[in-house]
């Protein structure tokens, strides 16, 4: 078992090309002996977005803290804490925090087989 607080969790620079002033936390991956799916906290501040990106697999995304927008390929729809979303595969999606104050989410994704 695998028990730590978020904060524990080194911060990372995603690779991802389109990332900006955003961080990812592998809380749970391989490296921990999940077989199916990471759980990820992504720390995006204010000004900041993920890509604009599609890929072959489904996200779980929850809302922890802070105000953001979630852009599909044809639209832009608010978010706030408590909020979830379903990205489906090959769904166009981007995460932005157009607000002054961080923009905090919950990813789950899970590995390809």
């Amino acid at each position: 078992m695998k028990h730590m607080h978020y904060t524990e969790v080194e911060e990372e620079i995603p690779a991802e090309e389109g990332v900006k002033d955003t961080t990812i936390r592998w809380l749970i991956s391989e490296k921990d002996g999940a077989e199916n799916f990471a759980m990820r906290v992504f720390t995006i501040q204010p000004g900041g977005n993920t890509p604009h990106h599609q890929h072959d697999w489904e996200h779980e995304v929850f809302v922890l803290e802070g105000e953001g927008i979630m852009r599909s390929q044809d639209r832009r729809e608010p978010l706030k804490p408590g909020d979830f979303i379903f990205i489906k595969p090959m769904e166009w999606h981007q995460m932005i925090n157009e607000s002054d104050e961080i923009f905090r989410i919950i990813c789950l994704i899970p590995y390809k087989k």
